[in-house]
This record gives C-alpha cells, sequence and structure tokens, in this order.
C-alpha cells in the first residue's frame, strides 16, 4: 500500500471475523477525509513499528505530495492530530522538526 500510494485499507469486524478492505489507486484530492486520517494513521503505526516517526517529509513520500506543498502535508497532518488517531511525539519540538507516532504509542516514548 505505502509502496504504491494506495489508500490505506479499512479494517472492519463483522461479527466473529476480521475484514481487510484493499482500494484500488485514488489520487489525494479524491480521497475524503476519513481515507486521508485513516492514511496518516496506518503511515504513522508504519513507521513506528519500524522505530522512525510520521514527517511531513514521510507524508508527502507516502502521499505523492510534491516537496512544494509542504502545507498540504501539514493540513493532513492536522486533521489527523485533530481525529485523535496521530500525536506529536515531542509538543515543543520546532515546526520544522515535528515527529508524530500513533495515539496508542505516546505513553509508550517514555520507556
Amino acid at each position: 500500500m505505502e509502496f504504491f500510494q494506495l489508500p490505506a485499507p479499512i479494517f472492519e469486524a463483522p461479527e466473529e471475523s476480521t475484514r481487510a478492505v484493499l482500494l484500488a489507486h485514488r489520487s489525494l484530492t479524491k480521497m475524503d477525509r476519513a481515507d486521508r486520517v485513516r492514511g496518516c494513521y496506518l503511515h504513522a503505526c508504519l513507521r513506528y513499528v519500524r522505530r522512525e516517526y510520521l514527517t511531513n517529509s514521510s507524508l508527502r513520500q507516502r502521499f505523492g505530495i510534491e516537496p512544494r506543498n509542504i502545507a498540504v502535508a501539514s493540513r493532513l497532518i492536522r486533521e489527523a492530530v485533530d481525529a485523535g488517531v496521530i500525536a506529536p511525539y515531542d509538543e515543543a519540538a520546532a515546526p520544522k522538526l515535528m515527529k508524530y507516532v500513533p495515539w496508542w504509542a505516546k505513553g509508550e516514548e517514555s520507556t
């Protein structure tokens, strides 16, 4: 999904099973807010298990955003933070140095 810049899968839990819905390529401009937030969250999760962080740069690469469009990636990050699915690793960091982790990893960073 990350490599081909596909929308993040949708995970569902109908009754006593789990279903992963894989989506065909869709440009960022065609994704709705839920798709963008889910993409940011799963990108943060993948980066975290690799012992890396979601950054503006990594998110631009994930969604195929041109480097000159930093503001687009910042808006996507803000949507995900506002939705509560990602959190700043260090809230005191300068804006250019901000890194993000999934919401559930925020408490683990100090251990």
